[in-house]
């Protein structure tokens, strides 16, 4: 019997038009992850990673081909029905974090449950979990400028888990923080996908794509490698 992939993309392709000009970000891209996987998603700047993920985040659709998730034709769906499957199967981490500058840890974290209408006491005691978790407990009344950027990093992770995503979608997770917070993070990215979290890691960096227990590197929207990583990188103590 063979395992239902979490995610398959059929032939998907995006072209951008401006005036005369049709830049191809994604050309006949087919892939299929199945659930617990761990995948990094390399390539050069304009390789279409990020296009990629924005597509397998339901943030945008494809000019052609198919995405399934969870069985589901992505295309076919509703603006409605997509904002409900951002919300309730994909957790994001950003490059950037994307938190609320001048408000709490807890209260960033809390957010996506106020939209999913969570009662504020599961939404207290949720976000709080999972900022102890992530190594946080003790900064939960810290506002996002008065932490550093790997604890910024922590928090959008608790921020991404605190709905049971399906799956964890990280655009370039250590892009922003030194190489010891980067290892942090990547531990704590581990951790999660040996409790059999799915997560998918856009990165440039080849170090960062070691963590991961398979790679699939895009040049020009096209896939030029797909392997399992046996020699998946130990963290550094």
């Amino acid at each position: 019997m063979s395992i239902k992939p979490i995610i398959k993309t059929n032939n998907l392709s995006k072209i951008y038009k401006t005036d005369s000009v049709e830049t191809v970000a994604l050309d006949t891209v087919s892939i299929e992850i199945i659930k617990g996987e761990f995948v990094a998603v390399m390539g050069p700047s304009g390789s279409g990673k990020s296009t990629l993920m924005h597509i397998l985040g339901a943030l945008d659709l494809p000019t052609s081909g198919e995405y399934l998730l969870d069985g589901e034709n992505v295309e076919k769906l509703t603006d409605d029905e997509l904002a409900d499957i951002r919300n309730r199967k994909i957790g994001f981490v950003f490059q950037s974090y994307n938190l609320l500058p001048r408000t709490t840890a807890l209260k960033n974290v809390v957010l996506p449950m106020v939209y999913a209408g969570i009662p504020k006491d599961e939404r207290l005691s949720r976000a709080k979990k999972y900022l102890e978790m992530v190594g946080l407990a003790n900064r939960l009344e810290h506002t996002s400028n008065q932490l550093s950027g790997g604890q910024q990093q922590r928090v959008a992770i608790a921020r991404a888990l605190v709905m049971d995503p399906s799956i964890i979608l990280a655009d370039e997770p250590t892009g922003n923080i030194a190489s010891v917070q980067a290892a942090e993070i990547m531990a704590i990215l581990e951790k999660l996908n040996n409790e059999g979290n799915t997560i998918i890691m856009i990165t440039h960096e080849a170090d960062i794509a070691e963590h991961a227990k398979r790679i699939i590197s895009l040049l020009d929207g096209k896939i030029i490698m797909d392997r399992q990583n046996g020699h998946r990188r130990r963290m550094r103590k």
